[in-house]
């Protein structure tokens, strides 16, 4: 793949101390359009913690981070999300009383044009714009087979819907990178499966550079083009799966272990 000049995504020395304890430090991650990059590493490593950085919930200490050359530190969360960038959580968040078409529409709000007075007096402008809005969500719906769930509340969809239902609305929010912070936990193999081709589908048909934390390695070696080890914070390796998984600090650290314990 032909990378362009500018990264999407760019952190430079990115860290952040909470008290006396470093808890991610000089990581250093480059993502260019259209790659599926993973992030990977033992529980605690601080992968999250760096999503978080990303994202505007935490506040780098120390570094940079940059989206498509422009500098990110210091916006707010909404400021992120407004500027393209999206995630997706370990622990799914979803409006759960909210129809799953709605969930969807929601994350359209940032681009309509409809003023207060045109809102509340229902003018033609405001019934053609949620119009607009109810066609764009539905076709993210039928992108990931959801549409034939719109009209059920969010909560009652299988898990592995509300997973898809979690990144379809992410995709609505236009966005320019997208964050996926173990998407396949909880998942059976059948839901798993879905996943992946979903993922797949986002590349080919957007081009949408995706960042991925899983601890499903058959997933994460089977579509990631290139993988960021992480460890104690800082980043032990990188390279692509075959090289990743012949790495001994890798095998070591990470590989060759059984994984428990909660992230950070």
């Amino acid at each position: 793949m032909k990378q362009e000049d500018t990264p999407v995504l760019e952190t430079k020395s990115l860290g952040i101390q909470f008290g006396g304890l470093k808890a991610v430090n000089d990581v250093n991650i480059e993502i260019y359009k259209g790659e599926l990059i993973g992030l990977i590493g033992p529980n605690g490593a601080g992968k999250t913690t760096i999503f978080n950085l990303i994202t505007g919930i935490y506040t780098p200490t120390t570094g940079s981070y940059l989206l498509c050359g422009e500098r990110m530190n210091g916006l707010k969360t909404h400021q992120v999300v407004n500027a393209g960038i999206a995630r997706t959580f370990q622990n799914i968040r979803l409006f759960k009383k909210m129809t799953v078409l709605d969930n969807v529409r929601v994350a359209f709000n940032k681009n309509m044009k409809a003023n207060l007075l045109q809102s509340i007096f229902r003018t033609p402008y405001y019934w053609k714009e949620e119009a607009d809005t109810t066609a764009k969500a539905m076709d993210l719906l039928k992108l990931f087979k959801l549409d034939g769930f719109a009209d059920q509340y969010a909560e009652n969809l299988p898990y592995g819907k509300q997973r898809l239902l979690e990144i379809a609305r992410a995709l609505a929010t236009d966005m320019k990178l997208l964050l996926l912070d173990e998407p396949a936990a909880g998942m059976n193999p059948v839901e798993t499966a879905e996943l992946k081709e979903s993922i797949k589908m986002l590349r080919e048909k957007f081009g949408i550079p995706i960042l991925l934390i899983e601890h499903d390695m058959s997933l994460v070696m089977s579509i990631c083009e290139r993988i960021y080890v992480l460890n104690f914070g800082e980043i032990l390796a990188s390279g692509t799966p075959d090289e990743i998984a012949s790495n001994k600090d890798v095998i070591e650290a990470y590989l060759g272990k059984e994984d428990e314990g909660g992230e950070v």
